[in-house]
């Protein structure tokens, strides 16, 4: 089938290097407009259109979908389908009804769970053991259409949203070509997505990734996960914003209140509602991430102190 390929973040590429590999024809990429990035601000292609700008693929790049010049350049390309990951923007009815199979989308969450753009976060956040993948008919609704297929993962007591949805990513692209093949040869079947089992998965804000150790250590090491790397765990200590990496929560431990800190050899516990949890890796402001042993030598906790 003749593709276009809609996607943003480099979450998308496995997708984007099967499809290329397969016996498709790629004919452009859709991906967000370039966005200021770095120290610089300066404008940065976004990984899928750098990805195909290094290979000579056409890149289109329309500020919202609906945009004329680019349904137009859509209905000149005159694609079979499009299949879409973490693209970011909403599709219109114009532009969907373009290609002859529609856009058929990649979310990383077992449909109709987890409809959003965070599927992968909120999975970790609420204590998932299992999520997966899904590829269905996008339609104006939010991850609504009938689904072509699904893929099952395990959530790792350990895993942050970054190494689950590296392994969805990976899985997903293999799901994703095998529903374009499907599609090719007519014996795809797109089943509706049941009324029961709905759930939604709005973006992490940087709020969401503020630590609340007031909460079970269960819950403050789902946080932590579920916000790393993006939007980031964080605390706060003597007013001052510290990025927090994954913590280990003990079985048994000394009692601590909520956030107070405790210095032990070779390791930092901190406080819950419950037991306490073990620090990581701590990343003060303008400071490279270290062990938690040797931020609390440097900023010398004192008994008693606790992050708020």
């Amino acid at each position: 089938m003749r593709l276009i390929f809609a996607g943003t973040p480099a979450v998308a590429l496995p997708a984007l290097d099967a499809i290329a590999a397969s016996s498709h024809e790629l004919l452009a990429v859709v991906t967000r407009p370039d966005a200021p990035a770095g120290r610089g601000r300066g404008l940065t292609r976004s990984p899928v259109g750098a990805w195909a700008d290094e290979r000579g693929i056409e890149v289109l790049t329309p500020a919202r979908p609906r945009e004329p010049e680019f349904l137009d350049r859509l209905r000149d390309l005159a694609p079979d389908c499009v299949p879409v990951v973490a693209y970011g923007a909403l599709v219109p009815p114009a532009a969907l009804e373009i290609p002859a199979h529609g856009w058929v989308n990649l979310h990383f969450s077992l449909l109709p769970a987890w409809r959003g753009a965070a599927p992968v976060q909120h999975a970790v956040l609420h204590g998932d053991t299992i999520t997966g993948a899904s590829v269905f008919q996008l339609e104006e609704g939010l991850d609504t259409g009938p689904v072509f297929g699904t893929l099952t993962e395990e959530i790792r007591p350990t895993d942050t949203s970054g190494d689950l949805l590296e392994r969805l990513a990976t899985a997903g692209a293999g799901l994703l070509v095998a529903v374009l093949d499907a599609i090719e040869q007519g014996t795809a079947r797109a089943v509706p997505q049941p009324s029961e089992g709905v759930s939604l998965a709005p973006k992490l804000t940087v709020e969401d990734g503020r630590v609340r150790w007031s909460e079970p250590a269960f819950a403050v090491d789902r946080r932590i996960r579920a916000a790393t790397p993006a939007p980031g765990a964080w605390t706060e200590f003597h007013g001052t914003r510290v990025k927090l990496g994954p913590v280990r929560p003990v079985a048994e431990g000394p009692a601590l209140k909520p956030g107070e800190l405790l210095v032990e050899r070779g390791r930092v516990l901190v406080g819950t509602a419950t037991t306490p949890v073990v620090l990581g890796e701590v990343r003060a402001a303008g400071k490279k991430a270290m062990p938690a042993p040797d931020w609390a030598r440097g900023v010398r906790v004192a008994a008693g102190e606790r992050f708020e």
